[in-house]
């Protein structure tokens, strides 16, 4: 019997309770198509109406599976405006800070027949990757605020970067640009990028010096340099330079909603939080409560998510059929997209999300 690997789902709210059951529906369409692979999925609810229902974010028992499991696939939380928000995003904060899921992944790849914002760019002209450190920067709860006469006249939150967090992020950006298998889309260069504020800020003079301190342990990789700012410019004038791209918290949760429209927006773009021992695997976009309950919302960015966890088990358990499986659910959504017969609405088309999740299910069997 081939391993069985467990994966939790993590339903959340709005749209995401009909893109992830799209995505489990590719899953096991790439489990039916590949032998040796077992994949059993246990789902909790969690979020905004369960804690309606329940006073709390997430059953008791949901965080325990979580640690336990081999992978977990989650959707989005919350709605916004809400009483209880606090406890909601509990349940991403609890799971990236207690599992220390410290690398943020989100790739930006153009493919076929999707249209990008930029002039004149094509499928392979775009594909980078953001690696975020997760676990750190103004995201750590150090933080308050002053009151008198019943207004906040002061807020302050505290920046940290420390060497350990630096160095692992990097060290885990740089083994990931020596493993892709092409380099950057203009050159071919595998090169790894640092985007700091590192003239102004002493945080990211740091986060500098670690870079070049675990460069020197990678001379087959270019080590590359931007400021914040320049970079933000830089990426959308000339965004095929770019292989991966490693850099705080803060900066990384904006640049990656930057780049997120290179590759035909939201709707398209997966990410991955990933530890030592864990791996979490959740599409970069919202609750999007407005569309909920319509079927319109598109489910590719959360089955390329499920994809990226399939390609992290194959690399951390050297599972060669689940490699296989997740270049099927790949090559299906690249199907998909090449046809343009069956698009959800974001990309052109006037499919539903059910019918997304049906073709690239059967494109998967097909392969």
């Amino acid at each position: 019997m081939p391993e069985k690997y467990d994966i939790v789902v993590l339903l959340g709210d709005g749209i995401s309770k009909e893109v992830i059951p799209e995505a489990v529906k590719v899953l096991k369409a790439a489990q039916e198509s590949v032998n040796g692979l077992n994949l059993e999925f246990t789902e909790y609810e969690c979020g905004f109406e369960y804690f309606q229902k329940t006073g709390k974010a997430w059953p008791d028992e949901a965080y325990p599976a979580c640690k336990a499991s081999d992978a977990i696939l989650f959707g989005a939380v919350g709605m916004p405006g809400v009483a209880g928000f606090e406890h909601i995003v509990y349940v991403h904060r609890i799971l990236r800070q207690k599992l220390d899921l410290y690398a943020n992944v989100r790739p930006s790849k153009l493919r076929a027949n999707v249209t990008c914002p930029l002039a004149n760019k094509k499928a392979g002209d775009i594909d980078m990757v953001i690696v975020r450190e997760g676990t750190e920067d103004l995201y750590t709860p150090i933080r308050g605020a002053l009151e008198r006469a019943e207004q906040t006249e002061v807020a302050i939150d505290v920046k940290i970067v420390t060497r350990k967090a630096s160095e692992r992020i990097i060290k885990y950006a740089f083994e990931l640009c020596r493993a892709k298998t092409k380099g950057a889309p203009a050159d071919g260069k595998k090169r790894v990028t640092i985007v700091d504020k590192s003239t102004v800020l002493k945080s990211c003079a740091l986060f500098r010096e670690v870079f070049d301190e675990v460069a020197k342990d990678y001379p087959d990789i270019e080590k590359d340099y931007a400021l914040i700012d320049a970079w933000a410019q830089w990426a959308i004038r000339q965004p095929e330079y770019y292989d991966v791209v490693v850099t705080t918290n803060m900066f990384g949760d904006i640049i990656s909603d930057l780049v997120s429209p290179f590759q035909g927006g939201l709707g398209i773009a997966p990410s991955a939080e990933i530890g030592d021992k864990h791996g979490m695997f959740r599409p970069i976009h919202g609750s999007a409560p407005k569309y909920y309950g319509q079927n319109v919302a598109n489910p590719i960015a959360t089955i390329l998510s499920a994809k990226m966890l399939l390609d992290w088990l194959a690399q951390t358990r050297n599972d060669k059929a689940a490699k296989e499986a997740a270049d099927k659910m790949d090559k299906a959504v690249d199907l998909l997209l090449e046809e343009a017969k069956v698009l959800p609405r974001d990309l052109g088309g006037n499919a539903t999300t059910t019918e997304v999740g049906d073709e690239i299910a059967k494109k998967v069997r097909q392969l």
